[in-house]
């Protein structure tokens, strides 16, 4: 998705990877981070919010919830948006402010004195229950928490496994028992997805469910709440923060924006984001039609991965599709001998090179670290797991 993409705006990367894979300092089924171009991503979203009047929650499942780039990000982006505890834990121990908390996964009754202990900027609650553990939790602790309004997605724009929220015709009565909560204050409202890419163009686009969160925010409004938030998550970019501002939310929640792999990136290669991840495996064995089997471990469902390169050889080869069901031993490509131009001849131990949309939190991944590449000298700064820890 994302290869023709990495080869035009950071071929370093692309030669660092397979020069550090060639030397045994990185196995297969690791993705490899340009610390410099996360840095340089953050920085450029940053200023482009504080242009617009806007502000940003970061946000790290993407890229393997890793420390080195968490602390990266967090120089120019100060507070992040958690998805879940373990998400949250890692941010904070990093040294990352917390912004939003609960923001696709709520937050485990008994967790909540821990985290709320970090004076989040907001707490996202999904409905009266969950309010009310919040309230109790920071009337213990002292304090009011501000939480925002999960709304209800739109019809059909919610994604399996993460249903949940308040519906629009229920706010009156949610706000009027929340307001009755002497733990919490309604700060705002969120929903998810609010801006999605157009398939074709990759061009950002309001969500239905970023029109329900206006209405929610004018109902609240209504009831006497001021200054509230509307924070509108999903493909928050360089090209879909003016949009943000004029439909008049206050946050975005910028993730594969900070990678450059929005899918906005795969198609247009002159956004102002670099790429700044490549995936590194290896060709573990071949089929008796010719066909190469790399290493798997990293291969996301939703990935819409084309093609492959082999640097030794010079293949490029596509990429065969696989059931979202199965676990990915293994990811099979085109023989080479269906490509027109091959060179020779590929090997078990060939370093193969891919570019796509993942997240690499739900991966067996390794992450690897290199820094210096914006300079020409780039270093290995570390190996860790797919959740951050280090190797």
């Amino acid at each position: 998705m994302f290869l023709d993409s990495l080869l035009a705006r950071n071929p370093g990367l692309a030669d660092t990877a397979a020069e550090l894979h060639r030397r045994g300092e990185i196995p297969p089924d690791t993705y490899v981070m340009d610390l410099d171009a996360v840095a340089e991503n953050a920085v450029l979203l940053a200023e482009e919010a504080e242009r617009l009047g806007l502000s940003l929650w970061f946000v790290v499942k993407q890229f393997g919830r890793n420390p080195e780039l968490i602390r990266a990000v967090s120089r120019a982006i100060p507070a992040f948006a958690a998805i879940d505890p373990a998400e949250a834990r890692t941010l904070h121990a990093a040294g990352a402010r917390a912004g939003n908390l609960g923001h696709l996964v709520q937050i485990p009754h008994r967790a909540l004195p821990e985290m709320l202990s970090w004076r989040p900027e907001a707490v996202t609650v999904f409905d009266l229950a969950n309010a009310r553990a919040v309230s109790a939790a920071a009337q213990r602790l002292g304090l009011v928490q501000d939480v925002l309004i999960r709304l209800e997605g739109a019809d059909d724009s919610v994604y399996p496994g993460q249903e949940g929220g308040v519906p629009l015709s229920a706010l009156d009565a949610f706000a009027e028992e929340a307001e009755r909560l002497p733990g919490i204050r309604i700060a705002g409202v969120t929903a998810f997805p609010c801006v999605l890419c157009d398939p074709q163009t990759g061009a950002p686009m309001a969500t239905p469910s970023f029109d329900l969160a206006l209405k929610a925010r004018e109902l609240l409004a209504a009831r006497g709440h001021q200054a509230l938030k509307l924070s509108a998550p999903s493909a928050t970019s360089m090209a879909g923060l003016p949009l943000l501002a004029r439909l008049g939310a206050t946050h975005g929640e910028p993730g594969h924006a900070l990678t450059g792999t929005t899918p906005l990136h795969a198609l247009d290669t002159g956004q102002p984001e670099r790429p700044a991840y490549v995936y590194v495996t290896e060709v573990a064995h071949t089929l008796a039609d010719g066909r190469p089997a790399l290493f798997g471990g990293g291969f996301y469902p939703r990935a819409r991965i084309t093609s492959a390169l082999l640097p030794r050889t010079g293949h490029r080869l596509p990429v065969q599709g696989a059931p979202a069901e199965n676990i990915d031993y293994y990811r099979l490509l085109a023989a080479p001998e269906a490509t027109p131009g091959a060179g020779r001849q590929v090997q078990a131990g060939d370093t193969a090179l891919l570019a796509f949309r993942t997240q690499i939190f739900v991966t067996r991944s390794t992450v690897a670290v290199v820094a210096g590449l914006s300079s020409g000298k780039p270093r290995l700064t570390g190996l860790y797991d797919a959740h951050g820890r280090a190797l």
